[in-house]
């Protein structure tokens, strides 16, 4: 078999602020913005690589079979950033975490040289979702 990734799912809140921060903030191309019944499905992708991207979707939507009490338990998962979460990688993770510092993001965790190998750091997007970025290469 030779399998790719081709799109991984974040759950968001606010699809604007959403928007904002994957485009604007760590510059992510806009491929697809899609509206439906009051719910919108935002799919972003780092520049150069098309194949790869991230759907930024509502996290409770009617009828795909969430109870109420699962929605509930989302949404206060997501409000703790314990939901969902992705890892990144950048060539210099120093200046990727000032220029996201810069930028107002909530930080997690500043970069460090962890006991595993890899020099990471870590912020939350405006849904609360947790993004780990590590130095590559």
């Amino acid at each position: 078999m030779n399998l790719t990734i081709h799109a991984s799912f974040l759950p968001h809140d606010d699809p604007d602020a959403s928007l904002a921060f994957y485009r604007d903030v760590l510059g992510f191309e806009v491929r697809n913005d899609v509206g439906y019944g009051g719910m919108r499905w935002i799919t972003v992708g780092p520049p150069g690589q098309p194949g790869t991207s991230i759907v930024l979707e509502p996290p409770v939507v009617e009828g795909c079979g969430i109870t109420e009490d699962e929605g509930r338990t989302i949404t206060e998962m997501m409000a703790k950033g314990t939901y969902a979460g992705i890892n990144l990688a950048t060539e210099d993770v120093d200046d990727t975490f000032d220029k996201l510092q810069a930028s107002g993001a909530e930080v997690v965790q500043e970069p460090i040289d962890q006991p595993y190998g890899v020099r990471d750091c870590a912020v939350r997007d405006p849904a609360g979702n947790l993004i780990r970025i590590q130095q590559s290469g």
